[in-house]
């Protein structure tokens, strides 16, 4: 057993295995259903009318049409971003259930839903994309709470991928939602980076995988603080998200 957890076998999560990931360390699985492909479902949504129309149109060339739609397909993530990071936080109604693909933790359940809340006439695709990026951070401070309350301590945390790299405001949400500075990978291609380390301990390159890691490793290409103000703010819409999930877990349970 791992000295800091012992024999404790933490609720709520995937997988817990002893020296799974690191020798002499324990590894525990948890993650979520959907992140980036909630943000993905959602630039779908909003493009429909493009592919459809655009789509249908018998007035445009087809490769100036796909090109039309290419295009468009590329900014949407981007531009509901930009304008999303000028909403301040709490400053709308809306809130969303990130279980687009059911849970996966803590406690798994793909039965369950996602869910949009707090809609009005005034609402927007930019206040709608804000509320889903909220959302996924808000899944993601509840699998650090079901550690944290079981007596695991969370000291750190090092994003990777495509999310972490190409959205500043999804990492900055995140980072302000959690309350702890998040680290981003300089690797483009961390978990095969990874697989690399253990194949050069392999091979005997490396006596170990910390030496691997000290020379293979690539470090960290930024790292986002929590801007205290916006984290109280989401301490409080947190509450509502986690009473929100409850309410719809029971509606589809019963």
């Amino acid at each position: 057993p791992n000295k800091d957890v012992g024999d404790k076998l933490v609720k709520g999560i995937c997988g817990q295995v002893d020296g799974s990931v690191v020798p002499g360390m324990l590894g525990m699985e948890a993650g979520q259903s959907a992140f980036g492909d909630i943000y993905a479902w959602f630039k779908k949504l909003i493009m429909w009318p493009a592919t459809e129309i655009l789509g249908k149109s018998n007035t445009i060339d087809d490769e100036i049409r796909n090109q039309l739609i290419e295009e468009i397909s590329d900014k949407v993530i981007a531009e509901l971003s930009e304008k999303a990071s000028k909403i301040p936080a709490g400053s709308t109604s809306i809130l969303a259930i990130d279980w687009m693909n059911g849970r996966r933790t803590p406690n798994a359940n793909q039965a369950l839903k996602g869910a949009i809340t707090g809609l009005n006439l005034g609402s927007d695709a930019p206040a709608v994309f804000r509320a889903l990026v909220e959302s996924t951070a808000f899944g993601a401070k509840m699998i650090n709470d079901c550690f944290i309350s079981q007596g695991v301590r969370i000291d750190a945390v090092i994003a990777l991928g495509g999310v972490a790299k190409k959205s500043p405001f999804v990492m900055q949400t995140l980072s302000d939602i959690l309350g702890m500075n998040i680290k981003v990978a300089r690797s483009e291609q961390a978990c095969a980076l990874g697989a690399a380390m253990y194949a050069a301990v392999v091979s005997e390159i490396y006596p170990d995988i910390k030496a691997a890691q000290k020379h293979m490793g690539n470090g960290f290409e930024c790292e986002y603080k929590p801007v205290k103000e916006n984290t109280a703010i989401y301490d409080a819409i947190y509450k509502k998200y986690a009473k929100t999930g409850t309410f719809i877990e029971n509606e589809l349970t019963d």
